[in-house]
């Protein structure tokens, strides 16, 4: 888990508090009892004592794509109706192969298995990526349109 600083507050467009944090990422800090009870993100004074404090930041604990690694290939744009089976159960890409998923609009449940189970909501502003491997699958959210990119060094035979 990586925890980060928060640096300000600010609302979506349903209203929903966000936390902004010092990596550039942001997380929602919502109040809905009794499943998440977050009481001072309701207030600005409560938001405000909050600046500083450390949370949360799924995205840092994101896998990456080693900096040498190189696209090869691209899936076409898939849709809510047109996602292959294949994606939405658990799959895995091959020993050197990472694969970013690159949602163009909409949102998309993106789930990692191994070795931690972690799922992060995809957008526009925030792709995915699988490191090779390790078991995950996506669902959409609505409507949305993604398409996948996998990327591998260039020593690696695939």
């Amino acid at each position: 888990m990586a925890l980060r600083p928060a640096v300000g507050f600010h609302q979506d467009e349903q209203a929903h508090w966000v936390v902004e944090l010092d990596c550039g990422h942001q997380q929602h800090v919502r109040h809905r009892p009794p499943f998440e009870e977050r009481p001072w993100v309701v207030s600005e004074t409560g938001r405000r004592r909050k600046l500083g404090e450390s949370f949360d930041c799924p995205f840092c604990d994101m896998p990456e794509i080693p900096p040498d690694a190189l696209a090869y290939k691209r899936t076409a744009t898939f849709d809510e109706n047109t996602v292959p089976g294949g994606l939405l159960k658990e799959h895995d890409t091959k020993e050197g192969v990472w694969a970013r998923i690159v949602v163009e609009s909409g949102k998309l449940a993106y789930t990692i298995i191994e070795p931690d189970r972690r799922q992060w909501v995809l957008s526009p502003a925030a792709s995915g990526v699988a490191a090779p491997t390790a078991a995950h699958f996506v669902k959409p959210i609505g409507e949305v349109r993604f398409h996948v990119e996998f990327f591998r060094r260039e020593a690696d035979p695939t």
